[in-house]
């Protein structure tokens, strides 16, 4: 294990273009006029020759910056490629919401987070098919900005600052998964004051409200590390939250689990609610 590597502008940087430059693999296939070729993998998960060819990109990026920092991506894992992880490493899904992807949607993502004891401190989410790309440089920068797939980093005059909002007093806007709405979701968001439901997928959901244009997001279903680590890192410099159903910061790292997540809720200017 080497030196632990400290957050900085110049690395976020390159974390960003790694990102869009992901994106350029991903909508060549996306556009591909014979259309998309999936597979499915052994937890009947679809998988598409965009999710190799970007984390394959991301990975190579990765090794050339940050040499010393082991890496669980998402495909990698899948292929049984599973390196020990210590106080620090990073987290690769390079197309969160294949399904969408797919479909010809725009709900999906390429994530890639920088993990420190068990905390996202950096985090890249790109959405390659909406031109737009949300950022953690660190613990309390966030920020977002259009940018075409294959294109230059934003520059400082491009990036706009994100944040969350004070609560409305209409109610919670609430944002709910596409592809895994639950009865205990419903039963959860029966607890606030919800003014609107958006149905949106992938990460999206988490920077919907570290941009201020939601409160809210439970998720009551499994997901993996990689999944949520980069999003994570984007709410929390924004000054939310991702917390347990028992209140608790969600954390990474979770050997035992098999690196995947409790259920867990997004919280922008909202308290948990009381049992």
């Amino acid at each position: 294990m080497g030196d632990i590597i400290s957050p900085s502008a110049e690395l976020s940087d390159k974390l960003v273009k790694a990102a869009i430059d992901a994106g350029v693999v991903i909508m060549e296939v996306y556009n591909a006029a014979d259309g998309i070729s999936t597979d499915t993998k052994s937890d009947d998960s679809p998988v598409t020759i965009a999710d190799q060819k970007a984390e394959d990109l991301i990975l190579k990026v990765l090794k050339k910056v940050t040499p010393t920092v082991p890496v669980l991506a998402e495909e990698s894992v899948a292929a049984g490629v599973i390196p020990d992880v210590g106080e620090q490493f990073y987290l690769v899904d390079p197309l969160d919401g294949t399904k969408e992807f797919i479909k010809k949607g725009t709900d999906f993502t390429v994530n890639i987070a920088l993990i420190l004891h068990g905390r996202p401190i950096m985090g890249v989410v790109y959405a390659p098919a909406r031109n737009h790309i949300w950022v953690a440089e660190g613990p309390a920068t966030a920020w977002e900005a259009d940018v075409a797939p294959g294109g230059d980093v934003p520059s400082e005059a491009d990036r706009k600052p994100l944040k969350i909002r004070k609560l409305p007093d209409a109610g919670v806007t609430a944002v709910a998964s596409k592809s895994h709405r639950t009865p205990e979701t419903d039963e959860f968001l029966g607890k606030f004051n919800v003014a609107e439901l958006v149905s949106m997928g992938s990460s999206l959901k988490f920077c919907m409200i570290a941009a201020g244009e939601a409160d809210l997001y439970p998720r009551l279903g499994r997901t993996m590390e990689w999944d949520t680590g980069a999003a994570h890192a984007v709410i929390s410099a924004a000054g939310g939250r991702v917390l347990t159903l028992e209140g608790i910061d969600l954390t990474y790292g979770k050997k035992e689990r098999g690196y995947d997540n409790p259920h867990f809720v997004v919280y922008g200017d909202l308290e948990p609610p009381t049992a």
